[in-house]
């Protein structure tokens, strides 16, 4: 297979499994609050990748650490539970939306942070990105009321953690190969992980069935979604450019839209005008 087949094969492949994050976070949050879903994410994920890739971490130089902490707190942590917290208010499909705006912040921070030069198309796919964000978010709150949009400006940070996250794994990580970066990430996590998941009481209400079935969705997430889908990513960034890898969120909304027709998840018309406006956004900010 070609390798510009080859790198738009993991772009499909990495939207069907994240496009199915977002339901799977909904269905977690039935029976597990947010700060324990987001922990329990990150601890099936880790025992996963530790399994299949822990024999890599010997390969991790030693000054190459700090950056491995640093992508695993702003590529994993934060966003996990950021996501998680939104969801308990915002729909999972409006969710997958406003993660579209990863390729626009990948940009900016590229280009304030990381010394990347912007084109005339590219500051004009930020402001759409931004006006399509503020249409979404303003559109939610006059037709949701028994929502509260302004979680979503939780959904906005995490993109610009996961922004910042490419943008240093595509500086300082391009020697090391997906999996390892992965597994690296993932031993930074798990203690803590482990230690808030015991503080949140998560022992005392296992044994209910409501947040066992609730487990089992996240487990799910947490192989598939984060495990999985992570190594994918970091090789999307490696064969191709950070931009490109974060443009899989073209393709993740049509995907968690669907979920979120099946579970009967209605987006407004102007709210669908607003995705279009981020999507164009998206595009024009992707343009090199």
């Amino acid at each position: 297979m070609k390798f510009q087949q080859i790198r738009y094969l993991y772009l499909v492949i990495l939207a069907l499994i994240w496009g199915s994050s977002f339901i799977l976070i909904k269905r977690g949050l039935i029976g597990l609050s947010p700060l324990q879903v987001a922990p329990l994410r990150i601890i099936f994920a880790a025992v996963f990748l530790i399994c299949i890739g822990f024999k890599n971490l010997p390969l991790i130089p030693f000054s190459q650490w700090k950056y491995i902490a640093l992508t695993a707190l702003l590529g994993t942590f934060v966003p996990a539970f950021l996501f998680a917290i939104a969801q308990t208010e915002i729909d999972s499909s409006v969710s997958s939306i406003l993660n579209s705006l990863t390729p626009v912040n990948t940009l900016l921070i590229g280009s304030l942070a990381f010394g990347y030069q912007f084109k005339r198309a590219q500051i004009l796919g930020v402001i759409g990105g931004l006006l399509g964000t503020a249409v979404l978010i303003f559109n939610g709150l006059l037709n949701h009321p028994e929502q509260n949009y302004y979680y979503a400006i939780l959904l906005v940070i995490a993109t610009l953690c996961y922004a910042t996250n490419v943008n240093l794994i595509n500086k300082y990580l391009t020697n090391l190969s997906p999996l390892t970066i992965s597994v690296g990430n993932f031993i930074v996590l798990l203690l803590p992980a482990v230690i808030l998941l015991f503080l949140t009481g998560f022992l005392q209400q296992v044994h209910e069935v409501e947040t066992q079935t609730s487990v089992f969705f996240i487990m799910i997430l947490g192989v598939f979604g984060t495990g999985i889908a992570n190594i994918i990513f970091f090789k999307i960034i490696q064969i191709s450019n950070p931009v490109f890898a974060t443009s899989v969120t073209y393709l993740i909304p049509i995907v968690a839209f669907f979920w979120g027709i099946l579970d009967k998840e209605v987006l407004t018309f102007f709210q669908i005008i607003g995705a279009c406006i981020i999507f164009l956004g998206v595009y024009l900010s992707s343009k090199k």
